[in-house]
């Protein structure tokens, strides 16, 4: 064994992660392109589709976004008027999004889109199942429920 093997790509974990959610993120393109999203402003707007509201702080750790990347993301989706920002007045630094009635009217429109891509992955319900925890272990956290879609 070469000593140079580690770093052969086929060797790596990380590429076969990487390239397997790029490419299931391409599937979303064409839905997420009827309704003007990219792939992280929706998962941004499922997040705050089901919590309602959301702090930019805990909606990062949720998404696992840092702020660079998060608040122009965050000001692009209020530019869209779908979106709300504001200040908290006991702390300046803490800002809530909200989903204005544009973004959840956009749910409506987005409903049919897990669905649509359901069959983008080449696995059993089973190793879905699977995987699933085990990216959820990677990420070390318990899975959040067993009720979801790609």
């Amino acid at each position: 064994m070469d000593k140079y093997d580690v770093l052969k790509i086929e060797n790596q974990l990380c590429f076969p992660l990487y390239a397997s959610a790029k490419e299931v993120i391409k599937k979303y393109k064409p839905y997420l392109d009827e309704i003007d999203l990219t792939y992280t402003q929706y998962i941004t707007m499922m997040v705050l589709w089901e919590y309602g509201q959301m702090n930019v702080k805990e909606l990062g750790e949720r998404l696992y976004l840092d702020s660079g990347t998060l608040t122009p993301l965050l000001k692009k989706l209020e530019s869209k008027g779908i979106v709300s920002r504001k200040r908290s007045a006991k702390d300046e630094r803490n800002i809530t999004v909200t989903p204005t009635e544009k973004g959840m009217q956009l749910r409506e429109k987005a409903v049919g889109i897990p669905e649509a891509i359901e069959g983008c992955v080449h696995l059993s319900q089973e190793e879905i199942v699977t995987l699933y925890r085990l990216l959820y272990k990677v990420l070390g956290k318990e899975p959040q429920g067993m009720d979801f879609n790609l």
